[in-house]
Order: C-alpha cells, then structure tokens, then sequence
C-alpha cells in the first residue's frame, strides 16, 4: 500500500512484538511475491535500499523485529507490506523519486503499517490469494479482460482500508523525523504519485481504455487532493520534533544510475508490435495497433476493439513429456479438443488445437485457440481468444499468424532485448525539457515521461546544470 494519506486520529505504534503466525505467513509469502514479482538483479540498488530501510525501522517502535526490505523487479509504482517486518519496493517506484528522504517516507509508510499492527488487525487472506494466482498453473489462469496489469501487483495494492492508511502514515511521518528526513519527503511523494495519476488517466482517454493507476482505484483510500492535505498537516505537527532535514538527492541518484525504466531484461522488451526476450532468447510479433502488456508472468495483447485477446506465457514440461503434443493432451486432458494439428514453426516443433469451452475472458465456455511450442526447455503457450467463436474465435487467423512468429533470436537483435536506462546527467546549456526528452529512445510519451521522473510534471523545466534523471 503506497502513501495513503494523513489526518486522522493518532494511533500509537507499541513495541510488542510481532506474532509469531504473522511472520510465519510473510515468511511464507515472500517465496511467492519474489517468485511472481521477480527481485531486481542489481545487488547495489538491493543493498540501499535494505540499507535505508533498516535505518528507518532502527528509529521504528519495533527496532528489534527483523525487518526484511525488498525491491521487486517491476514497473508497477508500488509499496507495500505483507506483515512480518516483509517490505516490498517496486523498481518503477524507485524511478519517479527524487531523494532519499522521499524513499525514506515510503518505507516509513510501509514499516508504520507493521508497527501499527494492520496486518494482525486486518485478516489479508484475500490478497495473499490474490497473489497466490499470480503463480498458479498457467494451463487454467485467465485474467480479467479490463484488467491486463500484474494479477500480484493488483491484489496487493486493495491497502488496509482508509483509517489504517492514515494511520501509517501520521506514524512513517514520526519515523522520518527520528530518522532526520525533513518530513515533509511525504508530501513530496503524495504529489510525484498524484501527477502520475493525472498522466494516466489522460494517457488512458487518448488510447480509449480504462486507467491503471493506484490512487483512487480503491474505495478505502481518499483521492489524492484529500490526502495531501492530511499529509501536510501531520507532516507539519511531525516536523516540530525533527532532528534534521536531510534530503540526500544526490546519493539517491547515485544508487539509482543505471536502473532499468520500463521493463527490465528479466522481463523482455516490447519494441513496437514486437516483443524481445534476451535471457530466452526469442522474439514473437503481435498485430499491429494491439496494445501489448508485458506482465511478470505473461505477455498480454488485446485488439484496439478489444474484440481480441492473445496472451503468452511459459511452463516447464513434467519429466518424460517432451513434445508439444504429449504436453498439450497431458495439460488439457479434460478439456475437448478439435482441429488438432502438429506444426513446425521456425524450425520448432509445434501444437495447435481448438479448446471447447475454455475459459477467457468474454465468457467461461469458449472456444480458445492454443499453440504449443517447444523451445530451449520449456514449452511456449499461445492462447487466443475473441468475443465471437463459433465454431472458432474469429481472430483464429490472426492469432495463427502471430503464433508462427515465434523465433529465436538472431545474434544482431539481442540489443533490442536490453532494457532502458536511468542515467543521471546535467543539463547542458540552452536545452529544454522537450530538447532533452527528444534525444531519449522511448517511443511514447518521452516528454511527459521525462517531466514525471523528474518531478516537472506537466511543464516545468530544468535549469542549466542541474542534475536530472534520462533515460537511454
């Protein structure tokens, strides 16, 4: 649960301990966040992190508990805590702040609802399952259709509700003046989250699809003009007893240089309608003018009339079973094929077969376009869907033709596979925002985007010489 806001009644955090079934669960949560969510493969931006995150629970009214600080390898600007002394950190997160202080206020945030005793006040088996699917059997999951974002990053935002929110954080506030952090930080990151919201939201209205924002999305939280004005007023009475008014920007984006914005290579990368994968070592091309969500655990791709759905993930094969025939029967076993046909794509062996009452997301019986195909070690599975398929989804021939797309990778396009980058540069003279965002690889948005990082959103600029964030 990112920033929630402040203002509200002042709950004391005690120094009891933890339960022991609490850490138990976080415990056995962390497997399945860091296995659905990836953990970010930089062990410097790690080690800040934990760094900063055990100063802050140092300062916290659980110094004792063994606080466990994570960053996840994804793009999804998030926080949050599953209990336990478990903090989590997305990547995408990292990348939008602007100091150390402002990271400070989240993992304050984050530690506030640990010591504030949420998670034992508030039963969260309905996020743990939610996360739980993330890394189900990739055979029988099926997303919802308006909701093409990380089914873990989803479920783990829906918070502790409005008054344990505020609660976090008036109590983060607490922390980050103990901590010497102008509290303040908090502000500051309510506002970078709530121009992000503001992006989104017009982005979605050009592109006619629904936001994928945080703030607001869920009922328990107020909207942002709310919360930042209870943040600064518990900000305020916070700063009274402040110790310092650290800020730190400068070996924050120090830690930061060289983060990866966007996807990371773990992840693969989307260049126009095509997708790169270095660590597998392939590439598969969608329709032109699809929107293609590259997810944690799958590739997710829907017609602009969303009349069309296509997604793409990877399952290892169980011992013994090494074609994509024997995988497919064995996987599908209680399902009623047709139109079954082995095929070779690209010099890989192939299966494709209609599924008869498959569930997608129009409907929990259609019929569902499966290709199956087997390469280095694990066995790819295509799935298509369409709003109309009788007697087989009518974007059957796009989906095949996306399908036999699939290759390995040619040795000249593995740079196409390596992720964007923060690089921490000075404004040269007589270069504008504008100026500097037309020099940056991104195909989209580079201006807003570049204005966002850098907390100029929606049209501030920079002065010559000072340090901003460019991504290459």
């Amino acid at each position: 649960m990112l920033l929630g806001g402040t203002g509200g009644p002042t709950v004391a955090a005690d120094a009891a301990t933890v339960s022991k079934s609490e850490i138990k669960r976080a415990q056995q949560m962390h497997v399945q966040v860091t296995q659905s969510q990836g953990v970010y493969p930089d062990p410097a931006v790690n080690d800040y992190v934990r760094e900063l995150g055990q100063k802050m629970a140092a300062v916290s009214d659980m110094p004792d508990l063994e606080w466990q600080f994570t960053v996840l390898d994804t793009d999804a600007i998030n926080a949050f805590t599953t209990g336990g002394g478990y903090v989590y950190v997305s990547r995408g997160l990292l990348a939008y702040l602007d100091s150390e202080a402002e990271l400070a206020a989240v993992l304050g945030h984050e530690i506030g609802h640990v010591t504030g005793k949420h998670p034992s006040r508030q039963q969260t088996q309905g996020t743990l399952a939610g996360i739980a699917s993330a890394a189900a059997a990739i055979l029988t999951r099926q997303p919802a259709l308006g909701d093409l974002t990380s089914v873990a990053g989803t479920a783990i935002v829906r918070g502790y509700g409005r008054e344990m929110e505020l609660e976090a954080d008036e109590i983060g506030a607490r922390y980050l003046a103990r901590a010497g952090y102008d509290p303040e930080a908090m502000i500051r990151v309510v506002a970078t989250l709530k121009d992000q919201e503001r992006f989104e939201k017009d982005r979605a209205r050009a592109e006619g699809r629904e936001p994928r924002v945080y703030h607001g999305l869920f009922s328990t939280h107020p909207d942002n003009d709310t919360r930042l004005k209870e943040v600064i007023a518990a900000a305020g009475v916070a700063k009274v007893s402040a110790t310092g008014e650290e800020q730190n920007r400068e070996r924050f984006l120090h830690a930061i240089n060289g983060l990866a914005f966007g996807s990371s290579r773990g992840q693969g990368m989307v260049r126009g309608n095509r997708f790169y994968h270095a660590n597998y070592q392939f590439t598969m091309a969608f329709p032109q003018d699809w929107r293609v969500d590259n997810n944690a655990n799958e590739l997710v791709a829907v017609s602009p009339d969303k009349n069309h759905y296509l997604q793409l993930t990877a399952q290892a094969p169980p011992p013994g079973v090494t074609s994509p025939r024997e995988f497919a029967l064995r996987g599908l076993a209680d399902r009623r094929l047709d139109r079954a046909e082995e095929l070779e794509i690209n010099g890989l062996d192939a299966y494709s077969v209609i599924v008869r009452g498959d569930p997608s997301p129009y409907d929990n019986s259609s019929n569902v376009r499966y290709v199956i195909i087997s390469f280095n070690n694990l066995m790819w599975i295509v799935r298509g869907a369409s709003r109309a398929d009788d007697p087989v989804p009518s974007g059957d021939v796009l989906f095949m033709s996306a399908a036999k797309t699939f290759r390995q990778l040619r040795s000249n396009e593995f740079r196409l596979a390596e992720p964007y980058r923060l690089r921490i540069v000075k404004v040269p003279e007589g270069y504008d925002m504008e100026k500097i965002a037309a020099r940056s690889p991104l195909e989209e948005y580079s201006l807003e985007e570049h204005r966002l990082i850098n907390g100029l959103y929606p049209d501030g600029e920079p002065q010559t010489g000072d340090y901003i964030k460019f991504v290459r």
